[in-house]
């Protein structure tokens, strides 16, 4: 299957996030938005580094595909991100009328 660009809400789940060089800097754990209004505010990042969730901002994310999230930061921009603080969590849950499709819903870490 080949690498397609996706829309914000169908970020794949724990997807691979890459810094501008292409290095895995961590997973994505969380979107960070507003589903209903369609605001993509950024991601919640478990670091490979250290194992912190951090924040990405939205203009950070150069682009989000089925396989990987792409960033514009440098080594030193990762290592300079502020740590994450909850407001709004997206988790991946089954949907469809069957519940046999993955989605992502809002709730509790």
């Amino acid at each position: 299957m080949a690498e397609e660009q996706v829309a914000w809400t169908a970020m794949p789940y724990r997807a691979p996030v890459l810094d501008a060089d292409g290095n895995p800097i961590g997973t994505a754990e969380s979107l960070l938005g507003d589903e209903a209004d369609d605001i993509f505010h950024g991601i919640a990042l478990k670091r490979h580094s250290d194992g912190k969730i951090v924040e990405i901002a939205a203009d950070s994310i150069s682009r989000i595909t089925t396989r990987h999230v792409y960033t514009n930061l440098s080594a030193d921009g990762v290592k300079g991100l502020q740590p994450y603080q909850e407001e709004r969590w997206y988790h991946l849950g089954w949907g469809g009328l069957f519940r046999k499709h993955p989605e992502w819903r809002q709730g509790n870490r």
